[in-house]
């Protein structure tokens, strides 16, 4: 498995300060995809022991929020396991900070009983869709998009979506 970059601090994929990782490796390829330089399975940088390392440790932070897994595809077949370990190992360490993951599998369909999904909190699903694209949507590219309550969503055994939080000003 490989990873493209981390990012230190990201407030772009996610509530709050975060880490973000983006996974090397999609087989989608999404018309106008915003990370096209991803799609090689065998580009980036190798992803190990040490990568998880690294993360966990930018993660060590009072400033952050969570952690955000993207791609590439993070839960393609040749991902999901070192997904499945980074993710697990992040809540472990932290069990009150969050994970976001965007994926183009779909959660109930493609990821039903999934490990890796005991681990998540906020799942966006579903594969970006150029003619469905609006920049008003928050945290999705495309209107088929779901931004799904993983927790709440296992709990209940039906797609619940996610709510943000109403911060007191």
């Amino acid at each position: 498995m490989r990873y493209h970059k981390i990012r230190r601090m990201d407030i772009a994929n996610g509530e709050g300060i975060r880490v973000s990782i983006f996974m090397q490796g999609c087989a989608f390829h999404c018309k106008n995809c915003f990370n096209p330089e991803t799609w090689d399975f065998d580009g980036g940088l190798e992803f190990t022991d040490d990568t998880i390392q690294e993360v966990l440790d930018l993660c060590d932070r009072s400033e952050v929020a969570g952690l955000s897994i993207l791609g590439g595809e993070p839960m393609h077949p040749q991902n999901i396991e070192g997904t499945t370990k980074l993710a697990k190992a992040f809540k472990e360490r932290f069990p009150n900070k969050n994970i976001w993951v965007w994926t183009g599998f779909l959660m109930d369909r493609d990821l039903k009983g999934k490990e890796v999904l005991n681990y998540l909190d906020v799942l966006v699903d579903g594969q970006f869709v150029e003619e469905l694209h609006n920049p008003l949507l928050k945290w999705k590219g495309s209107s088929n998009q779901r931004v799904i309550d993983v927790k709440e969503s296992l709990k209940k055994n039906k797609i619940i979506l996610y709510v943000e939080d109403e911060v007191a000003v």
